[in-house]
């Protein structure tokens, strides 16, 4: 188990560049097994996360091999090997649901593993069931697996049963192979939904609305190779950078940021009395996004007057919302957060405290959070989600005096480099691996 020795209370300064987005990558790779053929991807971020869904992908039989610095090719055309799934990675990570829809056209019958991910209570399948059901896909619970059945594919009216991005990327990866035409309502817009679409779309899918909560899609009957497609930009990891620049009172530049997926954050940072200068606007490389390079200048803060919650897109993000929790601990006066869509993440909040944080829990869903607190220097253990894991972390280089964080695998599920990108901004944090036991 890896932990981490951290020297806080420095500030920061200088440039860092953001890294290509995890939720897109592991659905990218997943639907590279639609095209029965090469599919070459750039940007795919360095994460724990992504080696477990190429380890399997490898194991039913795809061929991996990297060209480049952060550059695959991954070649489906020969029968999967279904029987051989590695049981290990398919529980390693929640991400594997999303071979349901990718799959759905492929494999007739097909055991996958029940999966694992950030630990937060209920995770309901359900919304991945009910899409999929209505194209013709059955799955059947079993005790530590699902069964599934694919018929031929038909193309279906579809209300989501709620507007998740996993149920919603399995919903489109179905319809895309479909006869027919499918209307998908109350989608998800997020920015991995949009990033599929588009990667489908230079495969030859026909999808409309991309961007929007109605997408409509004629079925295709097949798929074609992709020379390459660049993985977009992870506003999740933009606005973890910007939550150490605040955090730390430190004056930063994130480059690469995705605009149009930071821009209700750092409206609400605004009010916040935030200052920040947008540089460089300009396409991602995989031209389909707007980004730019953020400055964050630091000055007083203070609580936001209303709760600030996360929604699905276009609200808040809500993997960006526990990311506002550390800020919140350094601005004047107390914010309600409100984090209703997991069962148990506002719990793991309380952690924080023990850094000298002020945070009352009122519910499972609700803490209030107030500042400025003086963070402390201590020694813990990340909780099993990763988002909060990073909270820690950035709290511990606001805290001036030496914190040691161990478990450093909940991090390395979602951030490529983390520390020596800090490192470099001034940051002083060794990573310490201690060999299994």
């Amino acid at each position: 188990m890896s932990y981490l020795i951290i020297n806080g209370g420095r500030k920061l300064k200088g440039n860092i560049t953001n890294q290509s987005a995890k939720n897109s990558a592991v659905a990218l790779l997943c639907a590279s097994v639609m095209t029965k053929g090469k599919v070459v991807l750039s940007d795919v971020p360095q994460i724990e996360e992504v080696f477990r869904i190429l380890e399997l992908l490898k194991s039913i039989g795809v061929v991996i091999k990297k060209l480049g610095d952060r550059k695959i090719m991954l070649d489906s055309s020969q029968p999967l090997r279904m029987k051989q799934i590695d049981k290990h990675a398919s529980e390693a990570t929640r991400s594997s649901l999303l071979l349901l829809g990718a799959l759905s056209a492929r494999e007739k019958k097909y055991k996958l593993y029940k999966s694992g991910g950030c630990k937060l209570g209920e995770r309901t399948v359900r919304p991945h069931l009910y899409a999929l059901e209505k194209f013709g896909v059955e799955v059947k619970s079993g005790d530590g697996f699902y069964e599934i059945s694919n018929k031929p594919l038909k193309a279906a009216y579809l209300v989501m049963y709620e507007s998740g991005d996993t149920a919603t990327e399995n919903a489109v990866m179905a319809a895309v192979m479909a006869k027919g035409v499918t209307t998908i309502k109350m989608a998800s817009a997020n920015y991995m939904v949009q990033d599929l679409c588009y990667f489908l779309q230079k495969a030859g899918a026909k999808i409309e609305g991309v961007g929007s909560t109605t997408l409509t899609i004629t079925g295709v009957k097949k798929l074609s190779p992709i020379k390459d497609y660049p993985i977009m930009p992870d506003p999740i990891v933009a606005m973890t950078y910007i939550s150490v620049a605040i955090t730390t009172q430190s004056r930063l530049t994130v480059k690469n940021c995705p605009l149009e997926f930071l821009e209700l954050e750092l409206c609400k940072l605004e009010k916040m009395g935030q200052k920040y200068k947008i540089k460089n606007k300009r396409k991602s490389k995989n031209n389909k996004f707007s980004v730019a390079d953020i400055e964050l200048i630091p000055g007083p803060l203070f609580s936001l007057p209303d709760k600030i919650d996360g929604r699905p897109f276009p609200g808040l993000n809500i993997d960006n919302l526990p990311l506002f929790v550390p800020i919140l601990t350094q601005a004047q006066g107390r914010t309600l957060v409100h984090d209703w869509a997991y069962e148990n993440r506002a719990i793991y909040y309380m952690d924080l405290v023990k850094m000298g944080a002020r945070i009352t829990l009122l519910d499972p869903h609700r803490v209030w959070v107030e500042g400025p607190s003086e963070m402390i220097a201590k020694e813990l253990m990340t909780p099993p989600v990763l988002r909060l894991a990073v909270d820690m972390l950035i709290c511990m280089l606001a805290a001036k005096g030496k914190s040691i964080l161990r478990n450093t695998y909940e991090i390395d599920r979602g951030y490529e480099g983390l520390y020596a990108v800090l490192n470099k901004a001034g940051a002083d944090i060794k990573l310490i691996k201690e060999d299994k036991l």
